[in-house]
């Protein structure tokens, strides 16, 4: 006999609600993925987001750093698509997803205790999307809630909203529609106390109106703090026991002391190749005179030694005002920028910040060479793109290319970001953009150099840009008491030994956009404002002294070697005309101008060419195409046949009209061919069309 199945009951699920920006937002636990260390179905709208926590029971041996994975995973069911490409299943994340993934990562990590060595894994799957309701933002509350609820050691919860400013006005959360007209795109992550993650985009936002929706932002997230405390006060499990990785203090105090002044000679320099060769004899010392009374010495060896360091960087800083290279807090590396180095190039521009170098190159194309994209969200297409390598030669390393990684996806995309709010529109500039940011050198802040090499290479190319754009980092440095200072432009050993790294790229009118990474639990409202304020003079440098004075404005023209573009309009019901059968047509002029031809669905067409003679001569194709006569209008036409009737005239290329033979002439005519002959040139006057509906033309009206 069948048996009936019944709903299976969940005694731990327990649902949570509360309202974000208007809007319900929804957690439920107990239900789903009840074998990880803490699990959460957050609906937000209609969105909906599995968020799972889970942590090895033992920490991985051999590293000295916390093993922290976050996957931002988009199932193309959630906004009801199937996936492109021949498998038809989802595979390696998109851009978006790797972006999105890294803005969770950063405000996660710095909660972690930092003698934690078990793997932890954040698997952020999106089941559900409502383009109002924004998937990232339910992935990182319901990320933190997971964490916070779970036996997983972490200091948190966090929580994050989306800002806009719409007509001058602040919104939290915007509505998909509300984002396309929005000046600002701003993701705020913060605890209750402060604020621990910033990512943004702006047209140009000043820096005041940026910190007060910061300012707004925190304010907003405290109030859902309290919600998520709420569900972990009810169902949150206590914190699991480790064992702590932390080195040996009695063994890095004695090794410190044995090796603190060499260490300090070492650092003093601002060549990373002198520093680096000069802690080689260093180690080796260390092992040789400790590696018996320490056997596990070489296993530690590398974070015995990036630890003092630290502890020598961070003293000069705090107690001395001192940087590794000499400068004062508010310098600037020595600077340079050059544009035009490749010949063959669309654009070119490089630029130098101390031993950090860029070479970005911009290329110029057809709007059909935009970016396809195929994703949960409704864009689906962008006509700029910015791609960022960094290869092992930069810093010195020897290994091979490898594909782009999640650093080199964020940084091409943040300075892609940065340089979007002052492109032409594709009315004003019919291209599609790729600029390639290749470092050639590294020591801190290739991602700000990156921004600064792409204003130079898209002026080179002759991209009519609304204002340069300069990026620049500020770092942090804290101490026990609370106090704090913070630094201009640091370089690689400030950037890993210190507390931040604050990007903010913009022009002299604003920010455009803003990446920030921490190491310690968050930033006070003093300390953002000190920021924002000190960016801004560093990026007002770069532009009038470096950028401003390598070229002077966008150039007049495009390479000799980029295509050249005309655009023009049809009626869109002469596409079909301009295409012809099976597009035999638009083959046609193709093959006989070298032009290429692209025609969007409102009868906007785009012809590009290696040289303008080429674009003219596709254009009169299609203008004779599509060319109607006006009722009226005279035309200077050719005689292409004679008939017993009349003759035909072509009044314009490729269009052709009969002038009956009564309308010759003013007086009557017996045969056509006696006022008329095969190749003369005449006048003809467009009647508008006979009673059979055919063009009607005359001669004699037309004197």
């Amino acid at each position: 006999m069948a048996s009936i199945s019944t709903p299976m009951e969940f005694k731990n699920y327990k649902v949570f609600n509360y309202t974000l920006a208007g809007r319900p937002l929804v957690i439920e636990t107990g239900k789903l993925a009840g074998l990880a260390n803490g699990s959460v179905l957050i609906r937000y709208g209609e969105t909906a987001v599995l968020c799972c926590a889970t942590a090895s029971a033992k920490p991985r041996d051999g590293i000295d750093f916390l093993p922290l994975s976050v996957d931002f995973d988009e199932r193309m069911y959630a906004a009801g698509k199937i996936p492109g490409g021949y498998l038809k299943r989802e595979g390696k994340p998109s851009e978006k997803a790797v972006l999105t993934s890294r803005v969770i990562d950063r405000p996660i990590r710095p909660l972690f205790p930092k003698d934690l060595r078990n793997d932890v894994a954040l698997t952020l799957t999106v089941m559900s999307v409502d383009p109002d309701c924004s998937p990232e933002i339910a992935a990182m509350i319901g990320a933190s809630t997971a964490l916070a609820i779970s036996d997983i050691p972490w200091n948190g919860p966090i929580g994050g909203v989306f800002m806009g400013l719409v007509d001058g006005k602040f919104v939290v959360n915007p509505t998909e529609a509300e984002q396309k007209v929005s000046d600002l795109q701003l993701t705020v992550a913060a605890s209750m106390n402060k604020v621990v993650m910033i990512e943004a985009g702006a047209n140009e936002v000043d820096d005041e109106t940026m910190y007060e929706a910061i300012m707004l932002a925190h304010k907003e997230i405290k109030e859902l703090l309290g919600f998520i405390n709420a569900i972990i006060d009810e169902v949150g499990k206590p914190k699991f026991d480790y064992p702590s990785c932390e080195l040996d203090h009695d063994m890095f105090d004695k090794i410190f002391d044995f090796c603190e002044k060499d260490v300090m000679e070492a650092l003093d320099t601002d060549d990373k190749n002198v520093r680096d060769e000069k802690m080689v004899p260093i180690t080796d010392a260390i092992s040789e005179k400790f590696g018996e009374e320490y056997p596990d010495l070489a296993t530690v060896l590398p974070e015995l030694i990036y630890k003092i360091q630290k502890k020598i960087v961070r003293r000069w800083l705090l107690n001395d005002k001192k940087r590794v290279d000499g400068r004062g807090m508010e310098q600037i590396r020595p600077l340079g920028s050059e544009v035009g180095l490749l010949p063959r190039a669309h654009g070119s521009g490089l630029f130098t910040r101390g031993q950090t170098q860029v070479l970005t190159v911009a290329t110029l194309g057809t709007l059909s060479e935009a970016q396809m994209l195929d994703g949960i969200d409704n864009e689906t297409s962008k006509r700029y793109m910015h791609h960022y390598n960094m290869p092992g030669f930069s810093t010195g390393e020897a290994k091979s290319t490898r594909s782009p990684g999640r650093r080199e996806i964020g940084h091409g995309a943040l300075a892609e970001r940065s340089l979007v709010p002052v492109l032409p529109s594709e009315e004003e500039f019919p291209y599609a953009i790729r600029l390639v940011s290749d470092v050639v050198s590294s020591n801190g802040s290739t991602s700000q150099g990156s921004v600064c090499g792409s204003t130079l290479a898209l002026m080179d190319a002759g991209v009519p840009i609304k204002a340069p754009v300069a990026g620049i980092s500020c770092g942090l440095i804290t101490a026990e008491d609370g106090s704090w200072d913070i630094m201009l432009d640091i370089q690689g050993l400030e950037d890993f030994y210190g507390d931040m790294d604050f990007k903010v790229a913009g022009t002299h009118k604003g920010i455009t956009s803003i990446q920030m990474d921490l190491k310690i639990d968050g930033l006070t409202p003093e300390i953002i404002h000190a920021a924002l304020a000190l960016a801004h003079k560093g990026r007002d440098y770069i532009i009038d002294e470096v950028i401003l004075k390598a070229i002077e404005a966008p150039r007049s023209e495009v390479s000799k070697y980029a295509p050249k573009m005309t655009t023009m309009h049809i009626n869109p019901d002469k596409i079909r005309d301009v295409i012809g059968k099976g597009g035999a047509v638009i083959q046609k002029i193709v093959a006989d101008t070298g032009a290429k031809i692209d025609i969007d669905d409102d009868g906007t067409i785009h012809i590009a060419a290696i040289n303008g003679s080429q674009a003219d001569a596709a254009k009169a194709c299609i203008d004779a195409i599509v060319f109607e006569p006006v009722v009226g209008a005279i035309y200077n036409g050719k005689v292409t046949s004679i008939k017993e009737f009349g003759a035909f005239v072509e009044y314009a290329p490729g269009k052709e009209g009969l002038v009956h033979i009564s309308k010759i002439t003013k007086t009557r005519l017996e045969k056509v061919e006696d006022a008329l002959n095969i190749g003369d040139s005449v006048r003809v006057k467009y009647l508008g069309l006979d009673k059979k509906g055919r063009m009607d033309f005359s001669i004699k009206d037309a004197d």
